[in-house]
Protein backbone atom coordinates (compact mmCIF):
# COMPACT_ATOMS: atom_id res chain seq x y z
CA UNK A 1 0.00 0.00 0.00
CA UNK A 2 1.30 3.09 -0.79
CA UNK A 3 1.94 5.96 1.84
CA UNK A 4 -0.25 8.62 2.27
CA UNK A 5 2.09 12.18 1.41
CA UNK A 6 -0.15 14.03 3.43
CA UNK A 7 1.16 12.05 6.55
CA UNK A 8 4.81 12.97 5.75
CA UNK A 9 6.78 15.35 7.35
CA UNK A 10 9.88 16.85 5.68
CA UNK A 11 13.07 17.39 7.77
CA UNK A 12 13.76 20.97 9.73
CA UNK A 13 16.30 21.59 6.79
CA UNK A 14 14.69 20.45 3.90
CA UNK A 15 11.63 22.37 4.88
CA UNK A 16 13.12 25.53 5.55
CA UNK A 17 14.82 25.03 1.75
CA UNK A 18 11.69 24.42 0.61
CA UNK A 19 9.98 27.30 2.13
CA UNK A 20 13.07 29.35 0.72
CA UNK A 21 12.16 27.57 -3.00
CA UNK A 22 8.80 28.36 -2.73
CA UNK A 23 9.17 32.40 -2.12
CA UNK A 24 11.55 32.42 -4.85
CA UNK A 25 9.76 30.45 -7.61
CA UNK A 26 6.49 31.82 -6.84
CA UNK A 27 8.12 35.43 -6.62
CA UNK A 28 6.65 38.82 -7.82
CA UNK A 29 7.97 38.72 -11.86
CA UNK A 30 11.30 40.80 -13.20
CA UNK A 31 8.91 43.56 -14.22
CA UNK A 32 7.55 44.22 -10.77
CA UNK A 33 11.30 43.81 -9.58
CA UNK A 34 12.33 46.76 -11.54
CA UNK A 35 9.61 48.65 -11.07
CA UNK A 36 10.01 48.40 -7.16
CA UNK A 37 14.09 49.22 -7.77
CA UNK A 38 13.05 52.34 -9.11
CA UNK A 39 9.71 53.14 -6.89
CA UNK A 40 7.04 53.50 -9.80
CA UNK A 41 4.17 51.29 -10.48
CA UNK A 42 4.37 48.32 -11.81
CA UNK A 43 1.97 49.08 -14.87
CA UNK A 44 4.05 52.05 -15.82
CA UNK A 45 7.12 49.50 -17.08
CA UNK A 46 4.22 46.45 -17.68
CA UNK A 47 2.49 49.61 -20.39
CA UNK A 48 5.64 49.93 -22.08
CA UNK A 49 5.87 45.76 -22.79
CA UNK A 50 4.13 46.12 -26.56
CA UNK A 51 6.48 48.78 -28.01
CA UNK A 52 9.42 46.41 -26.55
CA UNK A 53 7.71 42.92 -27.75
CA UNK A 54 8.22 43.27 -31.56
CA UNK A 55 9.50 40.66 -34.19
CA UNK A 56 13.10 41.71 -34.36
CA UNK A 57 13.50 41.31 -30.31
CA UNK A 58 11.86 37.80 -30.27
CA UNK A 59 14.49 36.71 -33.17
CA UNK A 60 17.15 38.06 -30.52
CA UNK A 61 15.78 35.97 -27.90
CA UNK A 62 15.26 32.63 -30.22
CA UNK A 63 18.89 33.59 -31.43
CA UNK A 64 19.99 33.61 -27.38
CA UNK A 65 18.44 30.38 -26.60
CA UNK A 66 19.89 29.03 -29.46
CA UNK A 67 23.76 29.82 -28.57
CA UNK A 68 22.19 28.49 -24.69
CA UNK A 69 20.86 25.41 -25.99
CA UNK A 70 24.39 24.61 -27.63
CA UNK A 71 25.92 25.61 -24.49
CA UNK A 72 24.31 23.48 -22.81
CA UNK A 73 24.80 20.42 -24.66
CA UNK A 74 28.99 20.71 -25.16
CA UNK A 75 30.23 23.04 -22.30
CA UNK A 76 28.09 22.71 -19.37
CA UNK A 77 29.76 19.24 -18.11
CA UNK A 78 33.36 21.06 -17.46
CA UNK A 79 34.64 21.07 -13.99
CA UNK A 80 32.82 24.51 -12.09
CA UNK A 81 34.00 25.89 -9.11
CA UNK A 82 33.74 24.53 -5.38
CA UNK A 83 30.76 27.20 -4.85
CA UNK A 84 28.52 29.09 -7.38
CA UNK A 85 30.35 32.37 -8.08
CA UNK A 86 26.84 33.85 -8.17
CA UNK A 87 28.01 37.54 -7.71
CA UNK A 88 31.11 37.46 -10.12
CA UNK A 89 28.25 36.42 -12.65
CA UNK A 90 26.63 39.05 -11.52
CA UNK A 91 28.96 41.64 -11.84
CA UNK A 92 30.17 40.24 -15.45
CA UNK A 93 26.51 40.61 -16.19
CA UNK A 94 26.27 44.20 -14.90
CA UNK A 95 29.39 45.12 -17.34
CA UNK A 96 27.74 43.92 -20.22
CA UNK A 97 24.94 45.64 -19.78
CA UNK A 98 26.47 48.80 -19.37
CA UNK A 99 28.07 48.56 -22.47
CA UNK A 100 24.92 47.62 -23.95
CA UNK A 101 23.49 50.76 -22.56
CA UNK A 102 26.01 52.95 -24.52
CA UNK A 103 24.36 52.12 -28.06
CA UNK A 104 20.61 51.25 -26.92
CA UNK A 105 18.44 48.52 -28.68
CA UNK A 106 21.29 47.59 -31.46
CA UNK A 107 23.66 46.02 -28.90
CA UNK A 108 20.97 43.34 -27.81
CA UNK A 109 22.59 41.18 -31.10
CA UNK A 110 25.66 40.76 -28.88
CA UNK A 111 24.58 41.76 -25.47
CA UNK A 112 21.44 39.26 -25.08
CA UNK A 113 23.65 35.47 -26.16
CA UNK A 114 26.69 36.77 -24.54
CA UNK A 115 24.77 37.88 -20.92
CA UNK A 116 22.35 34.98 -21.87
CA UNK A 117 25.37 32.58 -22.09
CA UNK A 118 26.78 34.02 -18.75
CA UNK A 119 23.44 32.92 -16.56
CA UNK A 120 23.42 29.68 -18.02
CA UNK A 121 26.82 29.24 -16.55
CA UNK A 122 25.77 30.74 -13.02
CA UNK A 123 23.03 28.69 -13.31
CA UNK A 124 25.18 24.95 -13.75
CA UNK A 125 27.07 25.99 -10.99
CA UNK A 126 24.42 26.33 -8.62
CA UNK A 127 22.86 23.08 -10.50
CA UNK A 128 25.87 21.36 -9.53
CA UNK A 129 25.93 22.97 -5.63
CA UNK A 130 22.61 21.62 -5.58
CA UNK A 131 23.57 18.04 -6.56
CA UNK A 132 23.03 17.88 -10.12
CA UNK A 133 25.25 15.56 -12.58
CA UNK A 134 25.89 17.73 -15.52
CA UNK A 135 27.92 14.62 -17.21
CA UNK A 136 24.07 13.61 -17.89
CA UNK A 137 22.55 15.54 -20.97
CA UNK A 138 19.26 15.80 -18.92
CA UNK A 139 20.89 17.59 -15.96
CA UNK A 140 22.18 20.28 -18.55
CA UNK A 141 19.03 20.65 -20.82
CA UNK A 142 17.90 21.19 -16.68
CA UNK A 143 19.79 24.60 -16.75
CA UNK A 144 18.49 25.35 -20.12
CA UNK A 145 14.64 25.06 -18.51
CA UNK A 146 15.19 27.71 -15.99
CA UNK A 147 14.65 30.64 -18.61
CA UNK A 148 10.89 29.18 -18.86
CA UNK A 149 10.69 29.54 -15.30
CA UNK A 150 11.58 33.31 -14.97
CA UNK A 151 7.87 34.62 -15.88
CA UNK A 152 4.14 33.61 -14.54
CA UNK A 153 2.74 33.88 -18.09
CA UNK A 154 2.72 32.44 -21.21
CA UNK A 155 2.74 33.66 -24.69
CA UNK A 156 -0.73 33.47 -24.94
CA UNK A 157 -1.66 35.60 -21.13
CA UNK A 158 -2.42 32.45 -18.89
CA UNK A 159 -1.35 32.67 -15.49
CA UNK A 160 0.87 29.20 -14.50
CA UNK A 161 2.60 27.98 -11.82
CA UNK A 162 6.30 26.56 -11.54
CA UNK A 163 4.60 23.03 -11.55
CA UNK A 164 2.54 23.48 -14.54
CA UNK A 165 5.02 24.94 -16.52
CA UNK A 166 7.63 22.65 -15.26
CA UNK A 167 4.97 19.70 -16.46
CA UNK A 168 5.37 21.18 -19.89
CA UNK A 169 8.29 22.24 -20.30
CA UNK A 170 10.16 18.97 -19.26
CA UNK A 171 7.91 17.18 -21.86
CA UNK A 172 9.91 18.78 -24.72
CA UNK A 173 13.20 18.83 -23.02
CA UNK A 174 12.92 14.89 -23.16
CA UNK A 175 12.28 14.56 -26.32
CA UNK A 176 15.28 16.84 -27.27
CA UNK A 177 17.65 15.12 -24.90
CA UNK A 178 16.78 11.41 -26.76
CA UNK A 179 17.06 13.35 -30.23
CA UNK A 180 20.27 14.90 -29.15
CA UNK A 181 21.81 11.45 -27.61
CA UNK A 182 20.70 9.31 -30.81
CA UNK A 183 21.70 12.04 -33.59
CA UNK A 184 25.06 13.34 -31.44
CA UNK A 185 23.92 17.09 -31.82
CA UNK A 186 21.59 20.21 -32.10
CA UNK A 187 19.48 20.40 -35.19
CA UNK A 188 17.84 23.69 -34.54
CA UNK A 189 15.57 22.32 -38.07
CA UNK A 190 14.46 19.07 -36.23
CA UNK A 191 10.83 19.84 -34.70
CA UNK A 192 11.53 18.08 -31.45
CA UNK A 193 14.71 20.51 -30.95
CA UNK A 194 12.41 23.63 -32.73
CA UNK A 195 9.60 22.89 -29.87
CA UNK A 196 11.36 23.22 -26.84
CA UNK A 197 13.74 26.40 -28.38
CA UNK A 198 9.90 27.85 -28.98
CA UNK A 199 8.40 27.00 -25.68
CA UNK A 200 11.32 28.55 -23.90
CA UNK A 201 11.66 31.92 -26.08
CA UNK A 202 7.44 31.74 -25.34
CA UNK A 203 8.30 32.47 -21.71
CA UNK A 204 11.70 33.91 -21.18
CA UNK A 205 10.58 36.42 -24.16
CA UNK A 206 8.36 38.42 -22.07
CA UNK A 207 11.05 38.73 -19.59
CA UNK A 208 13.52 40.36 -21.92
CA UNK A 209 10.65 42.68 -22.66
CA UNK A 210 10.74 43.49 -19.23
CA UNK A 211 14.34 44.22 -19.74
CA UNK A 212 14.29 46.27 -22.66
CA UNK A 213 10.96 48.24 -21.80
CA UNK A 214 12.70 49.03 -18.46
CA UNK A 215 14.98 51.13 -20.31
CA UNK A 216 12.20 53.35 -21.83
CA UNK A 217 11.73 54.38 -17.60
CA UNK A 218 13.13 57.81 -17.18
CA UNK A 219 14.85 56.69 -13.83
CA UNK A 220 15.79 53.48 -14.91
CA UNK A 221 17.29 54.33 -18.16
CA UNK A 222 20.38 56.55 -16.53
CA UNK A 223 21.61 53.28 -15.20
CA UNK A 224 19.58 50.62 -17.93
CA UNK A 225 22.60 48.74 -18.86
CA UNK A 226 24.10 47.71 -15.56
CA UNK A 227 21.70 47.75 -12.85
CA UNK A 228 18.79 45.99 -15.24
CA UNK A 229 21.03 43.57 -15.54
CA UNK A 230 22.05 43.03 -12.57
CA UNK A 231 18.49 42.53 -11.68
CA UNK A 232 18.29 40.23 -14.44
CA UNK A 233 20.50 38.07 -13.48
CA UNK A 234 19.72 37.70 -9.68
CA UNK A 235 16.25 36.82 -11.14
CA UNK A 236 17.27 33.73 -12.83
CA UNK A 237 20.15 32.85 -10.32
CA UNK A 238 17.10 32.63 -7.71
CA UNK A 239 15.12 30.49 -9.86
CA UNK A 240 17.74 28.04 -10.37
CA UNK A 241 18.65 28.01 -7.00
CA UNK A 242 14.52 26.92 -6.08
CA UNK A 243 14.20 25.01 -9.01
CA UNK A 244 17.42 22.62 -8.43
CA UNK A 245 16.46 22.69 -4.41
CA UNK A 246 13.69 20.82 -5.79
CA UNK A 247 14.93 18.61 -7.91
CA UNK A 248 16.90 17.90 -5.03
CA UNK A 249 14.39 17.28 -2.46
CA UNK A 250 12.39 15.41 -4.65
CA UNK A 251 15.59 12.91 -5.06
CA UNK A 252 15.35 12.31 -1.47
CA UNK A 253 11.59 12.46 -0.30
CA UNK A 254 10.19 11.78 -3.61
CA UNK A 255 7.93 14.07 -6.24
CA UNK A 256 4.71 13.53 -4.68
CA UNK A 257 5.84 14.39 -0.93
CA UNK A 258 7.49 17.62 -2.22
CA UNK A 259 4.76 18.81 -4.22
CA UNK A 260 2.29 18.52 -1.59
CA UNK A 261 4.71 20.61 1.13
CA UNK A 262 5.16 22.97 -1.94
CA UNK A 263 1.39 23.60 -2.76
CA UNK A 264 1.41 24.15 1.21
CA UNK A 265 3.70 26.55 1.69
CA UNK A 266 2.48 28.60 -1.30
CA UNK A 267 -1.10 28.51 -0.46
CA UNK A 268 0.12 29.53 3.62
CA UNK A 269 2.15 32.34 1.47
CA UNK A 270 -1.13 33.18 -0.08
CA UNK A 271 0.20 32.74 -3.21
CA UNK A 272 -2.90 31.05 -5.44
CA UNK A 273 -0.83 28.91 -8.44
CA UNK A 274 -3.05 25.82 -8.81
CA UNK A 275 0.24 23.89 -8.21
CA UNK A 276 -1.78 20.92 -5.96
CA UNK A 277 -3.54 20.04 -8.84
CA UNK A 278 -0.61 20.60 -11.54
CA UNK A 279 0.20 17.84 -14.18
CA UNK A 280 2.91 15.49 -13.14
CA UNK A 281 6.32 16.75 -13.54
CA UNK A 282 9.43 14.67 -13.98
Amino acid sequence: MSQDVTQLVLPPGDHAALKVAVKALESPNLAAKIADYAGIPVNRVLNLLPKAANRQLSGLVRSAVLTGLEVAVDTLNEKPPPSPAVGFSSFLAGVTGGVSGLFGFGALTVELPLTTTLMLRAIAEIAQHEGEDLSKLEARLACLEVFAYGTKKTSEGVDVGYYAARALISKYTSDAAAYILERGAVDASAPVISNLVSEIVSRFGLVVSDKVAAGAVPIIGAVFGATVNVIFMDHFQKMAKGHFTLRRLERVHGSATVRHHYAEIANDLAVPRGVATASTAR
